[in-house]
């Protein structure tokens, strides 16, 4: 129960954040979301993203900052393996499954869906 709790906490603080973000400045939400992507990445190659991914699991993994975690651990896991080549492979072999559900799951919503143009 305790590993749920924290989860839900620490997914909920992220996601607090990035509300207060769009609710108080003037950084439009690709931006926020570039932003935690990106700070996933630094708190990865740190150290620091890892050590909360093991205390709050799926509540640090499934945010977009586990995302730039998860392509962090890919680029340098195959940086270990190929070389320079992984810097550019890494990410991306890492990132396969989140990217394709991302895809896929977003094609069959527009789909589906009815857009509307925003005026």
């Amino acid at each position: 129960m305790m590993e749920i709790i924290k989860a839900f906490v620490v997914g909920g603080l992220i996601c607090v954040v990035g509300q207060l973000l769009v609710d108080f400045t003037k950084i439009t939400p690709a931006r926020i979301m570039v932003i935690f992507v990106v700070l996933g990445v630094i708190l990865g190659i740190f150290g620091i993203y890892p050590a909360l991914v093991e205390w709050a699991g799926a509540g640090a993994t499934v945010p977009i900052v586990g995302f730039g975690n998860t392509l962090a651990k890919g680029v340098i896991k195959e940086i270990n393996q190929a070389g320079f080549l992984g810097v550019f492979t890494g990410g991306v072999k890492a990132a396969a499954a989140g990217i394709t559900a991302a895809i896929t799951f977003g094609y069959i919503m527009a789909i589906i869906s009815k857009p509307k143009v925003k005026n």
